[in-house]
């Protein structure tokens, strides 16, 4: 008898996924400073992207995404939620997100 969960059951594991989402709506502080969207200038209501190297970047409600060098999947992991679910595409992430 096997110990594993049923396909059906299992939750995909870190490297089955392109990465991890979550909103950020209030300013993002970096070293003192507020992080702004380096295209547009808006400074809330990110989407924080913690990709499967570990790269963390920054979506702006205007769809401008940009690598944030400043932090790192620990930082992610220390403010993010559980993950509540999983999307098969980007769109429907971002829309479960309100963005």
């Amino acid at each position: 008898m096997s110990d594993l969960l049923p396909p059906e059951l299992r939750v995909p594991s870190r490297q089955e996924v392109a990465g991890l989402m979550m909103r950020w709506e209030q300013p993002l502080v970096i070293g003192g400073e507020v992080r702004t969207c380096p295209e547009c200038g808006v400074y809330r209501d990110w989407i924080v992207f913690c990709m499967r190297d570990d790269s963390i970047w920054l979506r702006c409600r205007a769809g401008h995404e940009t690598k944030e060098p400043g932090l790192d999947a620990a930082w992610y992991n220390r403010n993010s939620g559980p993950v509540d679910r999983f999307h098969p595409t980007l769109e429907e992430g971002l829309r479960h997100l309100g963005h």
